[in-house]
């Protein structure tokens, strides 16, 4: 199979499925576990951390790692790595669908953090799983890591879920609900950031652990940013026209909102041709990178396909 991402979807799906595994093993090691005192805090970050989400971020993490020094690339630094990718991620779940941000009350099928545990107790919780992020990190050397390479891959997420990421994202996000004007390129730079900044930490960790050098680090960057862009128009339009027992969460919310979109600025149709656009820069960004790129490609092109 070459770089364009097609072939046997099958055998990919099954490496898909065998480096989530990964990601949900290391999850388990990392998180504390639902009786170590003060238990009802590290029960809530287990509820959502081990929910049963699709775990793309962290398979990114060990696809990229992967992609650059092949398969025994995906050291146990490599997978620590990726952990630490969905704590953050669940952490920003967890706050964003609190009342004061999104106010829903489902996620990934099951009733939300604070539906469950209370508002304070999941606000503690996502604190507690960003934190428990870079503990992990700065722990990198300990499996194997080198000291300045585990440095290099804990500002990358930190940049990433900062102000100039996640947080930017999300503020500027808020400020459209209330009313803010916005067009499409404003939008896209409100994606970039709170979408997209997280998946190009992704390959970039990984990446990085591996020992890229800067040609393959540039390229999957660029992969990464046109990947982050597809995912969130499509999640956009899911919003519009998915099911949500498949979805595991209410959809529609964000027309109930208020929330400007994709579709809802140009359309249903144009928002998938915007879509595929972005799925076909993310491939084309992996040609330097021949056939190692083959499972990032297959990963970009199954976006389109997203039921959930």
């Amino acid at each position: 199979m070459t770089a364009d991402g097609r072939g046997a979807a099958g055998d990919w799906r099954a490496e898909f499925e065998a480096l989530a595994a990964g990601a949900r093993r290391a999850l388990e090691e990392v998180l504390p576990g639902p009786d170590v005192p003060p238990a009802r805090i590290h029960e809530a970050m287990r509820y959502s951390a081990l929910a049963g989400g699709k775990l793309l971020r962290p398979v990114l993490v060990m696809a990229a790692a992967r992609c650059v020094g092949g398969p025994e690339a995906v050291t146990p630094a490599v997978r620590r790595a990726a952990a630490a990718v969905e704590l953050v991620h669940t952490y920003s779940l967890i706050h964003d669908d609190l009342p004061a941000m999104d106010d829903d009350a489902m996620r990934r099928g099951q009733p939300a953090n604070h539906v469950v545990f209370g508002e304070a107790m999941a606000i503690l919780a996502g604190d507690a799983l960003l934190t428990l992020a870079f503990e992990v990190l700065a722990g990198l050397p300990r499996w194997g890591a080198d000291p300045a390479v585990a440095l290099a891959v804990a500002e990358e997420l930190a940049r990433a879920a900062g102000t100039a990421g996640l947080i930017g994202g999300q503020v500027d996000d808020l400020d459209a609900v209330q009313g803010a004007p916005l067009d499409l390129a404003r939008l896209q730079s409100i994606h970039r950031r709170k979408t997209g900044a997280l998946f190009r930490a992704c390959v970039r960790m990984g990446a990085r652990l591996a020992g890229a050098g800067e040609g393959e680090l540039e390229a999957l960057t660029a992969y990464a940013t046109a990947f982050g862009e597809a995912f969130q128009i499509v999640d956009d339009i899911l919003d519009v026209t998915g099911d949500e027992a498949e979805l595991g969460k209410p959809v529609g919310s964000d027309a109930r909102r208020g929330k400007v979109t994709v579709p809802g600025l140009v359309g249903l149709e144009r928002a998938r041709r915007l879509a595929a656009e972005a799925t076909e820069r993310a491939v084309a960004s992996l040609d330097p990178l021949g056939d190692r790129a083959a499972l990032l490609a297959w990963l970009a092109r199954s976006l389109l396909e997203r039921r959930r």
